[in-house]
């Protein structure tokens, strides 16, 4: 037990300006990697435990370093994995057309003031969910555990060893993955395996898959886990070896199969998996409406009791940033967006209802920021913030959002501006949603430090910088992303090469759909009845066996994005359970199971930044392939087994590797 009284006398190095240096270079490059893999996969990495090891690694060398200063790192750079998932809506501004790139100073507004709020709705949540409660905090507990063996004050050989052990694992993976990924863009090797066909004769009815040779979506898999891997192959199963086939035979059109695949999948498949997806969220956001209401209450119950008998001087560990600087902070923040959202109704042809609408807006914003912050926050606690339904948090808000403007505003222009509506919907959302994912995550960085000694209000003060650094960073990569590949859907995105952004896509179709009311309603329902369904098996596998369950979200997922991003996914986790039974007969399973952690984040962190570094290349160029070596007939026949063979192979010696590295760090 730490002496507080003690512990709070002694000065000692937290908030420096290295560790808020080192968190924002890690910042940077975490998020572009995030925000790259985001759009191809729908899926984002949590990079508090990585940016944790580096901070270690990179730290050890200063005498004075402690694991409170390695924490202000891995908080700062813990914006990388959670303001990122704004890529699941701004995109949609550009996928209905509105956009046609990413204004900077506008989408880093988004960022910057949807985050800081984020920071500042957390702070009086912290008592209740995490000073006061019995939250499992998963990934907080993991990282605190991580931050005690490698960075506090003992330096033993063993926390070296491992230190260096971790690094080790996030460079190799990420110079593998980023070096597989450079040759495929030279097309020597082959970057996915792709088949469709056709039968019941010209008009009959079509499927296929395309498999995806990518480190990243492999491990994305491993840190997912089995069941979640096993979640969406049944939802590729539901989408490809019924949906398309099914839509597909109904429509009986002639032409290539691989097109008339990916028109029906597009068209019809996809919103059927975001019935699922929709039904899913909100099942998974009732179960948590007992859960927070009571915790809050309780939480809340308990520091008022607690308050009536502390002291006039908390312990360094109850520090917040005082609540008058938090509820002035909010009230700045409010102004601009106040601005945005009035500049916005301008531009969007909605000016001459400007007041009601900024009125209208910034109450939407303040009411539903606070909602998700405490929903978010609850459910970060309870399941880990990289498995917290977010998507579920944007369906909810941008059809409260959209239906809104239907019944407070469109009675007013008819249909003369449905479009400007949507945009207006999709931006109101997006403000909403960056709020929505740093509270996912903040709560959890928030457990770490209080595991750690850490103060508080410096965690706080470190979020905000990371909020800046991210918010900074995320607009150009967005706009060099759009200009390089462009978004499925989007006006002139080229289908196969484009990026498929589908949570984007899936909420920017939801605002359109209540709006417009242009959705074939009938597929979500099918979608809706599929989620059902899958929530019954779920629910009967959990309640019947020890730990297989069939996630309803990762299922609706597996149905709506491509194939080329699920598969991998699947094969990677089963690779990661096969790894992590093989750790459980050594030495040291947790430390080597760690390490495959931490070599997985390194490999999506290689390929995401390969994969922007190609996309300036390619953007700058005009050409699909500019560091092309070889011909197409080379790329569509000896590139395929190449590229599969090295895949293969690569990711069996990694493995190996690591095996081998976690047994000689635990001394076998």
């Amino acid at each position: 037990m730490i002496n507080s009284a003690k512990s709070d006398a002694e000065p000692r190095t937290e908030l420096t300006v290295r560790g808020l240096v080192l968190g924002v270079v890690i910042t940077v490059v975490f998020t572009a990697a995030n925000v790259f893999f985001g759009l191809k996969a729908g899926l984002t990495f949590a990079t508090s435990i990585p940016a944790a090891v580096i901070s270690m690694a990179l730290l050890r060398g200063f005498k004075n370093s402690t694991i409170q200063e390695n924490n202000i790192v891995q908080t700062v750079a813990s914006a990388a994995g959670t303001l990122s998932s704004i890529i699941f809506v701004l995109p949609g501004l550009v996928m209905i057309g509105w956009w046609t790139g990413f204004p900077y100073w506008v989408s880093f507004a988004i960022c910057a003031l949807g985050g800081i709020l984020g920071v500042m709705y957390s702070i009086p949540l912290r008592r209740a969910l995490v000073t006061n409660s019995d939250l499992p905090y998963p990934e907080g507990v993991a990282c605190a555990e991580v931050l005690k063996v490698g960075g506090g004050g003992d330096r033993t050989q063993a926390a070296d060893d491992e230190n260096r052990a971790g690094l080790l694992a996030v460079v190799w993976g990420s110079i593998s993955a980023a070096a597989f990924a450079l040759i495929v863009a030279t097309r020597v090797f082959a970057s996915d395996i792709v088949h469709f066909f056709r039968f019941g004769g010209d008009r009959g009815a079509v499927t296929g898959f395309d498999f995806n040779l990518s480190f990243a979506l492999l491990a994305v898999g491993h840190l997912v886990g089995l069941w979640v891997g096993i979640a969406m192959l049944v939802g590729a199963g539901i989408g490809w070896i019924w949906g398309v086939p099914h839509y597909s035979a109904i429509a009986a059109v002639a032409g290539a199969a691989g097109e008339v695949a990916q028109s029906t999948w597009s068209h019809q498949v996809r919103f059927v998996g975001a019935g699922t997806i929709g039904v899913a969220a909100i099942w998974t956001l009732a179960k948590l409406v007992k859960p927070v209401v009571s915790g809050l209450a309780s939480a809340m119950a308990a520091s008022r009791i607690r308050k009536a008998g502390q002291a006039a001087t908390l312990p360094r560990t109850e520090q917040d940033i005082p609540i008058g600087t938090v509820g002035l902070i909010m009230l700045v923040c409010f102004v601009p967006i106040a601005w945005l959202l009035g500049h916005f109704s301008v531009v969007s042809g909605l000016g001459d209802h400007m007041a009601l609408l900024v009125a209208g807006g910034l109450i939407y914003v303040v009411v539903m920021s606070f909602l998700v912050s405490a929903v978010c926050g609850y459910m970060a606690g309870l399941i880990g913030s990289s498995n917290s339904p977010l998507s579920g948090i944007g369906i909810l808000v941008v059809i409260g959002a959209a239906l809104l403007l239907v019944f407070g505003i469109k009675p007013m222009l008819g249909s003369s501006n449905d479009q400007g509506l949507v945009a207006f919907a999709l931006f109101i959302t997006a403000i909403v949603f960056a709020v929505a994912t740093i509270a996912n995550n903040n709560l959890q960085d928030l457990k770490t430090g209080q595991l750690v000694d850490a103060t508080p209000s410096k965690q706080q003060w470190a979020l905000l910088v990371g909020v800046i650094a991210g918010a900074a960073v995320i607009p150009p990569i967005l706009d060099l992303l759009n200009h390089a590949y462009g978004f499925t859907g989007a006006p002139g995105a080229v289908p196969g090469r484009s990026l498929a952004a589908p949570q984007a896509g899936l909420i920017s179709a939801l605002a359109q759909g209540v709006i417009q009311n242009n959705i074939d309603w009938g597929l979500i329902e099918v979608g809706g009845l599929v989620g059902v369904i899958m929530i019954i098996v779920d629910e009967v596998l959990r309640r019947t066996t020890k730990s297989a369950h069939l996630s309803p979200l990762a299922v609706g997922l597996g149905i709506y994005l491509p194939t080329s991003s699920t598969l991998m996914v699947v094969v990677g986790a089963i690779a990661g359970w096969y790894y992590d039974r093989r750790a459980d007969r050594g030495p040291k399973p947790e430390a080597a199971k760690q390490l495959g952690v931490l070599l997985a984040s390194g490999m999506i962190v290689g390929e995401g930044l390969i994969g922007v570094l190609i996309a300036a290349i390619v953007a700058f160029s005009g050409k699909d392939f500019p560091l092309a070596l070889v011909g197409e007939e080379f790329a569509d026949n000896a590139a395929l087994w190449i590229g599969g063979i090295a895949f293969v192979v690569s990711v069996l010696a990694l493995y190996r590797w690591i095996e081998k590295v976690s047994r000689k760090t635990a001394g076998a």
